[in-house]
């Protein structure tokens, strides 16, 4: 999951990144509003986290802009502004979530989760595919009851696609839920964790779909070729 973070205190931005980063989120971090609206316009998120009191363009104005090209990215407010007024202006300008300074990590992931939850369409914290059960939350995955263990990117890979069951993902979407900026991509990255993916789950769980992408059926498409 690729977040961006517009925060302009450079110790906090520091640590959020970190925190996220150690959370398995990809996490692309600026400091002021100019250059977190070319982000947001140049490049695809999961989940927008914004502060309010920002350099060159308030986060208010980023997000009521964002919201008027009709962008539904999820964005969670993180700001010292801490009036109830504050709050309703926020979510009523469009924002998903606010979280008023100082905060806990553990509560700003655990929000995160649920953003990208409801983005998602699920109402469970858990994916449950077939035999599999992927918990985002506490980072595992079982199948058939039975643990598997996964790396972090590979993680990351099957909850993109488990998620998007049914849809084809290029490996270019892929690698961008994977890679920050400063994050070099190795060329077949994808490719091995696919790979590793198949000799850990079965080989007929992920589908390539030759010069577009990588797709899991759906569930309908799953139960009827497995009945």
């Amino acid at each position: 999951m690729r977040l961006l973070l517009i925060e302009d205190d450079t110790l906090l931005g520091d640590g959020i990144q970190a925190g996220l980063t150690q959370a398995n989120y990809a996490v692309d971090w600026v400091t002021d509003g100019e250059a977190g609206e070319h982000a947001l316009k140049v490049e695809t998120y999961n989940a927008l986290i914004l502060d309010l009191t920002l350099p060159k363009k308030d986060g208010l104005k980023i997000l009521k802009d964002l919201r008027a090209r009709g962008d539904t990215l999820p964005v969670l407010i993180l700001t010292a502004r801490d009036t109830i007024n504050d709050k309703v202006i926020g979510l009523d300008t469009g924002a998903d979530d606010y979280l008023v300074k100082p905060f806990d990590l553990d509560e700003l992931t655990a929000r995160l989760r649920a953003l990208l939850r409801r983005q998602s369409g699920r109402a469970t914290p858990a994916i449950e595919y077939g035999n599999l059960r992927l918990d985002p939350a506490a980072h595992s995955l079982t199948q058939n009851g039975q643990p598997v263990i996964l790396s972090s990117r590979e993680f990351a890979i099957l909850q993109s696609l488990l998620e998007n069951a049914g849809n084809i993902l290029s490996r270019s979407r892929l690698e961008d839920s994977l890679y920050a900026w400063n994050e070099e991509i190795e060329s077949n990255a994808v490719e091995v964790h696919i790979h590793h993916l198949r000799q850990k789950l079965g080989k007929e769980l992920i589908r390539t779909v030759r010069g577009i992408g990588y797709i899991i059926q759906n569930k309908n498409q799953h139960e009827t070729l497995n009945s």
